[in-house]
């Protein structure tokens, strides 16, 4: 247990924004994906997720771990189903945003949801790293009034909101790592976690990684930050990770391009050279293959949609 606590106190959480959507028409998204992590809670209606097709019930949430593609169904199966470039595309045509707070919880076919990341030491995304799978959270009553005073304060202007969204979301966040731990789900992904999130060679690799993103990190310099030779350092990461290192940097890069995307001006080439391609069509193409739209449409949905 005192592992666990480290590792929660080590989180760094940021809010990403949160919604009630409401239901426009049926349809499936056979690949969603985003890189911040989305708990939703179904009000009324039906949800349906991954390829066996769970079902969430009203009052059930699902947890969708950022970085991880799965299929996701709102209402009946018999919708059309659309990609994830569709439905960034195309977004009003499916879900209508409620501002009315009157509304949550009582609008048909309608569920919140609240978007968040959460860092090990700033650096590592936790429940990525963790490789886990969208899940269902029953009988949660506190979890699911979290995500309501979530939406509730960011549709109101209100003295303390950015706080109190603050405190609520890191609330949310150890409200999920103690359902898993309560549910001991994912034993053997969290042992790993527990174990490599205190070498310190690891955490220095985290660290350098994330501030030099712009920068030379083949795993020639990787070695010298680690003090381990440049043969070893990749079979090292992924002993401790499970991913190889060239991958994890690639992640942490189109990240930190969203990140840009949704807060600056700045041009897809300028960002393209900030998180560390030089080739900026080479940079657009790794883009779209890991998110499955282009950059420039995915600074169109954050602009336009904000949903």
């Amino acid at each position: 247990m005192e592992d666990y606590n480290k590792i929660i106190e080590s989180l760094g959480v940021r809010f990403i924004k949160a919604k009630n959507l409401v239901l426009q028409q049926p349809f499936s998204v056979r690949n969603y994906y985003d890189v911040g992590n989305n708990l939703i809670l179904l009000h009324k209606g039906t949800i349906f997720f991954g390829e066996e097709e769970q079902m969430v019930e009203e009052g059930e949430l699902l947890f969708i771990p950022g970085g991880r593609s799965t299929k996701v169904t709102y209402g009946s199966s018999e919708g059309r189903t659309i990609s994830n470039d569709d439905l960034i595309t195309n977004r009003e045509k499916f879900f209508k945003n409620n501002n009315d707070l009157d509304l949550i919880g009582d609008a048909e076919e309608s569920h919140s949801y609240v978007s968040f990341e959460a860092k090990v030491f700033d650096s590592v995304n936790f429940f990525a790293s963790l490789d886990l799978p969208a899940f269902l959270i029953s009988g949660n009553n506190k979890l699911a009034n979290l995500v309501i005073k979530v939406v509730e304060e960011s549709m109101q202007d209100l003295p303390g909101k950015e706080r109190l969204i603050n405190i609520y979301t890191e609330n949310i966040v150890v409200e999920i790592v103690r359902h898993i731990l309560r549910n001991k789900m994912f034993v053997e992904q969290l042992a790993t976690n527990s174990t490599y999130f205190k070498d310190p060679r690891l955490i220095d690799l985290f660290n350098y990684i994330k501030e030099n993103l712009g920068g030379d990190l083949s795993n020639k310099v990787l070695s010298n930050v680690a003090n381990v030779s440049e043969d070893y350092v990749g079979q090292y990461f992924k002993m401790l990770t499970g991913i190889n290192p060239q991958d994890y940097i690639e992640y942490q890069r189109m990240e930190r391009a969203v990140f840009l995307l949704r807060t600056t001006k700045k041009s897809i080439r300028e960002i393209g050279k900030d998180v560390g391609y030089k080739d900026t069509a080479y940079f657009c193409r790794r883009f779209k293959m890991m998110f499955g739209i282009p950059a420039g449409k995915m600074r169109r949905r954050e602009s336009a949609m904000n949903i």
